[in-house]
């Protein structure tokens, strides 16, 4: 055990050359950041990035091979070490629920933890009451654990973890997998934590819309550090500008395009393209010379995002060798697309119980050929229920649905040779070749071996496997992984495609060419695709969005539709920059801003009045001593548009039950 006294009072944690090697594979490579008292620092990057490795080490349950995990002065390199510092930290590890015990009830796990922390009887009470109120989790004292949700999981594993307020709380993935609803639940309390406690936070995530919550971030990419600083820091590596415009034919738009820019995606009807071109008049001007004699409309610019500067980095990391593998559907035939017109899927009234529980009530929506429709719904609220009803895995209770022509009552074996299913695990065999398992895939779904080849040429071609296919699957970057189990999927040529959380742990570039496949499918091939994702920034390139809840459809329409439905009925976003925004927060809500909530260094608010609203926050800040330095419009995201619709239910479902 070394103890450091150099270090300064306010740094919690240094990490200085971190080095963690599990046999071959080096998965931190010298690793360099420090984290100061009050701060809330986040570690971000896909799978693989190394971000668990550090945690863990932080935590001091996981040994390093070279450098140095420093924290509170001490460097923690032994358990003696660890066990000096584990009473001022609390540590959530990845996993829903993984540190609870699921044969104990939410009051049982709470009072069980705050009894290992020896927290005392008087202040347990009013811990509890605080956190699982603001964790909507009171209503819940009695259920087990392991009946929960997995948002429900993961809020109370972070109530175990803050139980004896730790000075240092170490996340590790804490919203993977978890409801946004939950993620922004999750958000609240860390925020009031910080702010109330003064208590500092090492959180690490996959979720590049969550990078703007941090004060300062770090993100990893195989190991290594790319980039650091505060969100405006890491904004500024890269300048330029986000373009966003509607022009057709799309496909035709995004080819021309990406012959001259690096990042160029569909976003649903519309083209996002990043700019290095700083003058909006210059940039937009290039553009159009680029599209020549294509149309373009509903064009707006605005500043780039961490995503669009952290994907600049990447590509400049790989050193221009993305394009290489760059995934291509082939065009099909006009006979082939015509065959694919039509209604796709078709669900009239849905109903399906679980003895007295009722998962899916009374659902109906359509799905067209060619569309891609996205079902979003916090965890339990019968998305995976209805797709197992569409593919004839589970019966109905009642209600009907047909499926690429076939009823889903009595087709059987019909519906699976029309479909293809891919889920968040994959479903590949990892000791196979890439060749291998499309082989295996196709010989299940009855290929002939002339048409199984075809189908392999097309795959290769169409996933951008044509340098990989003889690798063993395990083997695999996950992005690759991910393109190939697609193929697979696809070997078939169903003309119907259901995605369960196809996304999960894939690097910014791996999901933005995925999901120039999914268009490219869609567009091209004819293929309606359904799909369910946790990424609420990717729902933006749905055609449409059915929002869930408690078993029922609660809102159905185009992205752009459903925010302007919420801004209708709860107004805009304002963000507002203020120094000590903790404090600020708390005036706030005083002064009646009650939907006000910590956003990373900002606050966001909700405003029927923007005006109105400015002049009074500023006025309210003001006379407790507040420096406002700016206060914008922004637009809401599918998130806000969720979490306001979910919010609203749970408050009528309440004010119902208690009348």
């Amino acid at each position: 055990m070394t103890s450091l006294t150099a270090s300064s009072p306010d740094l919690v944690v240094r990490v200085s050359g971190l080095v963690k090697r599990y046999k071959q594979h080096l998965a931190v490579k010298g690793l360099d950041f420090t984290v100061n008292r009050g701060e809330i620092y986040g570690l971000i990057g896909p799978d693989g990035a190394g971000k668990s490795s550090v945690m863990k080490a932080l935590a001091g349950v996981l040994q390093y091979e070279g450098g140095s995990a420093e924290v509170f002065g001490t460097v923690v390199d032994s358990e003696q070490a660890a066990e000096n510092v584990k009473r001022r930290i609390g540590f959530l590890p990845q996993g829903l629920g993984l540190n609870l015990y699921p044969e104990l009830s939410v009051e049982e796990n709470i009072d069980f933890f705050a009894k290992l922390r020896l927290v005392p009887e008087a202040e347990l009470r009013e811990r509890k009451g605080r956190l699982l109120a603001i964790t909507r989790l009171d209503r819940f004292r009695g259920r087990l654990m392991k009946q929960l949700s997995g948002g429900m999981k993961q809020k109370l594993g972070l109530i175990c973890t803050l139980i004896h307020e730790p000075e240092l709380a170490i996340l590790d993935e804490p919203t993977t997998g978890v409801d946004p609803v939950s993620r922004r639940d999750f958000w609240a309390i860390l925020a009031e934590w910080q702010s109330a406690k003064g208590m500092t936070a090492i959180v690490s995530t996959a979720y590049m819309d969550e990078a703007a919550r941090f004060h300062r971030l770090s993100f990893l990419s195989h190991g290594r550090m790319l980039a650091s600083g505060t969100p405006a820091e890491v904004t500024a590596l890269v300048p330029g500008l986000v373009v966003t415009f509607e022009s057709t034919p799309q496909l035709e738009a995004v080819a021309r395009l990406k012959r001259r820019y690096a990042q160029v995606e569909s976003l649903g009807p519309s083209v996002h393209l990043f700019t290095p071109e700083r003058d909006a008049h210059a940039a937009v001007a290039e553009i159009r010379a680029v599209l020549g004699d294509l149309p373009v409309g509903h064009l707006h610019t605005d500043e780039p995002e961490l995503e669009d500067v952290v994907v600049a980095l990447l590509l400049k990391e790989q050193d221009g060798q993305a394009g290489a593998s760059e995934a291509s559907v082939r065009p099909t035939r006009a006979g082939d697309r015509q065959q694919r017109d039509g209604l796709a899927v078709q669900a009239r009234e849905l109903v399906r119980d679980f003895d007295s529980f009722r998962a899916v009530d009374r659902v109906s929506f359509d799905v067209q050929q060619g569309e891609i429709f996205g079902l979003l719904g916090a965890n339990g609220a019968g998305k995976t229920t209805i797709i197992k009803m569409l593919t004839g895995i589970v019966p109905p209770t009642g209600g009907e649905g047909r499926v690429a022509g076939a009823d889903m009552r009595t087709a059987g074996g019909a519906i699976k040779e029309r479909i293809g299913y891919m889920s968040q695990a994959f479903s590949l065999y990892l000791d196979l070749t890439v060749v291998e398992n499309i082989r295996l895939f196709a010989g299940i779904y009855g290929l002939a071996r002339r048409q199984a080849q075809q189908r392999m040429e097309w795959i290769v071609e169409m996933a951008g496997l044509s340098g990989y296919v003889h690798d063993r699957t395990g083997r695999l970057p996950m992005g690759v992984r991910q393109r190939l189990a697609l193929g697979c999927a696809l070997v078939h040529s169903p003309r119907v495609l259901f995605l369960d959380e196809p996304t999960s742990g894939v690097d910014p570039i791996g999901r933005r060419r995925f999901w120039e496949l999914l268009s490219r499918l869609a567009r091209e091939e004819g293929v309606a695709i359904l799909i369910t994702t946790h990424y609420l920034s990717e729902a933006e390139h749905c055609d449409r969005l059915a929002l869930m809840y408690a078993g029922r459809i609660v809102a159905e329409g185009t992205p752009a539709d459903l925010k302007t439905q919420v801004e209708q009925e709860v107004g805009q976003l304002l963000e507002i920059a203020v120094d000590r925004p903790g404090a600020a927060l708390t005036h706030m809500m005083a002064a009646g801003f009650s939907g006000a909530a910590l956003f990373g260094t900002k606050i966001h608010v909700l405003s029927r009045d923007p005006s109105r609203d400015e002049a009074h926050l500023r006025e309210v800040l003001a006379r407790v001593g507040h420096s406002v330095e700016a206060v914008r419009l922004r637009t809401l995201s599918l998130e806000d548009v969720f979490v306001s619709r979910v919010m609203a239910l749970e408050r009528a479902a309440q004010k119902e039950k208690h009348t």
